[in-house]
């Protein structure tokens, strides 16, 4: 009998992030399965996940390259995207992590890295086609938002292939991700009292259950698919669907108004994402998932079910332009509308700027 290669046979997988979120989802979902040799899950806590070998590690550490040298890939999920958090630390982390997790997949001779960002790279804009093709330009702008950190990921992604050429990179853009445990721009958009939106425009909305994003990331990890791979729902729900299905009611304003209103409240902190992110819910940036379609790969979610879902879960809770409210705040807002909470910051702007002079 001729001996099995060392490449044919089933690789061991790493996954950073494991013990919460996507990363707890993914090492369930491949802690049993036979298309892998050995799970090795990676996070600054042991997991309650079984049947998989634990290494409590910060993914920042420089120590990472010992801790994986008897693994073949890696799948990063180790990433704070928190909306309320700082800035600049949730960056810091975020491209440390990315950083180290790259130096030192090449240092211990990993073949693969596979890295999740988002479609939001690609930008949103009223005339974005629909959909986009995987390889569009990304176009998104910089910001201090977390889209700006998926763009200074993926920057160094690039960086890596040309500092290490034998180094596999592949990056996963989904879109607007949704399922337990999801807090976004877009998931916080639906917890409004009515559904802003900009004149002469209607977003397409496209989603991305967790469920769909692990079996991306499972191909993904058995080098099944390469390189730029975008997932998601097939097709996408129109704003009257969207409307219809929530019933919720939209609120339509000038483009102007809006973005400019969202940026004076970013800059005296009384929003957490800057004007830029709620680009993502007025313009299309809906996304062909051609490599995976091609690769036999089929969502399990709908949009229209994974829509339903978010609905679901954002029972009892309350944002306007992205800020999350709770108490009296959130019941003055279902009262008074949408548009007071959006028109109405002309007042809290004057009051801010009045404290200010001397």
């Amino acid at each position: 009998m001729v001996p099995t290669s060392k490449r044919s046979r089933p690789p061991v997988v790493a996954v950073t992030g494991a013990a919460s979120g996507i990363g707890r989802a993914f090492v369930a979902k491949v802690a049993s399965s036979a298309d892998f040799r050995r799970v090795v899950a990676i996070d600054k806590q042991r997991g309650d996940v079984p049947d998989v070998t634990w290494r409590v590690l910060d993914v920042r550490d420089p120590l990472l390259a010992n801790r994986i040298s008897d693994i073949d890939v890696l799948v990063h999920l180790s990433a704070d995207y928190a909306l309320d958090a700082d800035p600049a630390e949730r960056r810091a982390y975020n491209l440390r992590a990315a950083q180290t997790v790259l130096t030192a997949s090449a240092a211990a001779r990993v073949r693969r890295v596979v890295l999740v960002t988002s479609a939001m790279v690609y930008g949103a804009v009223p005339d974005n086609p629909v959909p986009l093709p995987e390889d569009s330009a990304v176009a998104a702008e910089p910001d201090t938002g977390v889209v700006g950190d998926h763009l200074e990921i993926e920057a160094l992604a690039r960086r890596s292939l040309r500092s290490h050429p034998g180094l596999d990179v592949t990056v996963i853009r989904p879109a607007a991700v949704v399922g337990p445990g999801v807090d976004s721009v877009v998931t916080r958009h639906f917890e409004a009292p009515r559904l802003l939106t900009v004149k002469g425009c209607d977003p397409r909305w496209q989603f991305c259950h967790v469920d769909d994003l692990v079996s991306a990331l499972e191909m993904a990890a058995l080098g099944t698919v390469s390189g730029v791979v975008a997932v998601g729902g097939e097709g996408w729900l129109e704003q009257e669907q969207v409307e219809e299905i929530s019933g919720l009611k939209r609120l339509e304003l000038p483009a102007g108004l809006t973005f400019g209103t969202a940026q004076r409240l970013h800059r005296l902190g009384i929003t957490p994402a800057p004007a830029a992110d709620l680009h993502y819910v007025v313009y299309p940036w809906v996304v062909d998932c051609a490599a995976l379609r091609t690769a036999g790969w089929k969502p399990l979610w709908t949009n229209e079910a994974a829509f339903e879902q978010l609905l679901e879960l954002r029972e009892g809770r309350h944002a306007v332009v992205g800020r999350r409210l709770s108490g009296k705040d959130a019941t003055i807002t279902a009262a008074a509308g949408a548009t007071v909470a959006v028109l109405g910051t002309a007042a809290i702007v004057h009051a801010a700027r009045k404290k200010r002079r001397p």
